[in-house]
């Protein structure tokens, strides 16, 4: 009986290894070449997804390792150009991250009562990216409360004492802490505040044994720079093994992919294709990359750009059909995760962001000097706060410098140095501006930088447009 079973356990791994092998050959160049450039752009928000989980969750020598799942990380710090990550991080709002699992079962989040005039926020993101729901001062409100999240498929009993069930579309999904701190004595207040959140497995809640699970997940170990390549595929293929049930709308764009392995059993596997059919791949993540520059060319003067990419999935619809007449979403969310991935949603905050000067330009601080001027009573009107920070044009990170400041914001205005008609010029440079400026000095890198505009709480007069973000004037040194 022993030695049946090994022989039909034999006949059906040769019928599986002969399915794809003959998938391989079945596939042509032209086809290979549209599945890659569709499955990188489709990709890229998983795969970048998948860098952070792995170097939060898996990786404990990352210098970014967080803990173990379901474990909450907080840090009453503010980040600098050591934290390499995540790319355009803010550095405004101390941050807890970790990364949940609720695959077994629910877990509930309980968030302490927090003074109103303090802004805090729980964005919850999934493996897509995209931000399904919110817990705070902004969308729930400061008042205490106990929250169950779980997969759109738990049918399970909500136990008393819950203020709100919110459901995920993947069962594992990364958790962003946001707690403002309101100036540079108020970091014991946040670590304070930090130490009030509480997360618990569902049984835990209950006062129960956890529920018992036997993972078989498989994370390969991340290399940098796989994600502008083909390699890209390997980490794609692992995410979408840790999706149990996709979204039906995808279900034909995902059988498409596995005719590149990616999503199959056996997986992605470029080394297993001819050299004719691996020219092709590759060809075709030139192509996605090279589409989402040129969207990025195209959109990149738009202010409020960042408010019609970063959100729910429903919400990117609807955007990608009213603001872009797309039929899916897959280009925006691949340039929102490329940006500035895990951007908050539009009524939570928008991020103005300047990629080139008043002239269409790139920037550049080793040839010019620029200036951001807000007019008289015209700083951002927001519900929470502001602020505007510098990043390298090259890394996509913080950027070192002198005073060892990377942003300025709402907290800082009664220092700043106001022009005689009563607006405010802000001294965008890689060197000092004479010293009664330095107040309003952001500094620079040695060559090209971006800048983001954060607005947490945004009125509705900048989500019209009525409120007009200032221009980034060169200035000829």
């Amino acid at each position: 009986m022993k030695t049946q079973l090994k022989w039909m356990t034999l006949a059906l791994l040769l019928f599986a290894m002969g399915c794809q092998e003959s998938q391989k050959k079945e596939i042509s160049q032209e086809e290979a070449r549209t599945i890659a450039k569709e499955a990188y752009v489709y990709g890229l928000p998983l795969v970048l997804n998948y860098k952070t989980f792995y170097a939060n969750t898996i990786n404990e020598n990352s210098g970014d390792y967080k803990g173990k799942i379901n474990n909450i990380s907080c840090e009453a710090r503010l980040y600098t150009p050591q934290d390499k990550a995540i790319v355009t991080v803010n550095s405004d709002t101390p941050y807890c991250m970790y990364w949940n699992d609720v695959r077994t079962e629910p877990i509930v989040v309980t968030v302490p009562e927090i003074d109103p005039n303090r802004y805090y926020s729980f964005q919850f993101i999934d493996l897509y990216t995209h931000n399904f729901a919110y817990v705070g001062s902004l969308t729930t409100g400061s008042k205490a409360g106990t929250y169950l999240i779980a997969l759109n498929d738990w049918d399970g009993e909500v136990p008393e004492g819950i203020t709100d069930v919110i459901r995920t579309e993947t069962g594992i999904f990364f958790t962003i802490v946001r707690t403002q701190l309101l100036d540079a004595h108020d970091l014991d207040n946040v670590k304070a505040i930090q130490s009030d959140y509480k997360l618990e497995k569902l049984s835990a809640y209950l006062g129960q044994e956890p529920k018992e699970s036997t993972p078989t997940d498989v994370y390969p170990e991340w290399v940098e720079g796989a994600q502008f390549t083909e390699a890209s595929f390997n980490y794609l293929d692992a995410v979408l093994k840790l999706i149990q049930n996709p979204n039906t709308s995808e279900k034909d764009l995902l059988e498409r992919f596995k005719k590149l392995g990616i999503g199959t059993p056996e997986g992605y596997d470029f080394n297993g294709f001819s050299s004719e059919i691996q020219d092709a791949i590759k060809q075709g993540v030139k192509e996605g990359f090279a589409k989402m520059e040129a969207f990025i060319a195209e959109t990149n003067t738009d202010p409020l750009g960042s408010s019609k990419i970063f959100g729910t999935r429903t919400f990117l619809e609807k955007s990608a059909k009213n603001n872009y007449n797309f039929n899916d979403i897959y280009l925006i969310r691949a340039v929102a995760a490329h940006l500035g991935i895990y951007g908050n949603s539009a009524l939570e905050a928008i991020y103005p962001t300047f990629l080139v000067d008043a002239d269409g330009q790139p920037m550049d601080a080793s040839q010019n000097n620029y200036t951001l001027t807000f007019q008289a009573d015209s700083l951002p009107p927001v519900n929470a706060f502001w602020s505007l920070t510098m990043y390298d044009g090259k890394s996509q990170l913080l950027v070192e410098n002198d005073i060892d400041r990377y942003l300025i914001n709402a907290s800082m205005v009664d220092d700043f140095v106001k022009n005689d008609d009563g607006s405010l010029t802000i001294y965008v440079q890689k060197d000092a501006p004479e010293k009664t400026l330095e107040s309003n000095w952001l500094p620079a890198p040695n060559g090209p930088f971006y800048s983001v505009l954060r607005l947490y709480g945004p009125k509705d007069n900048i989500l019209t447009g009525e409120w007009e973000t200032p221009k980034m004037i060169k200035q000829i040194k």
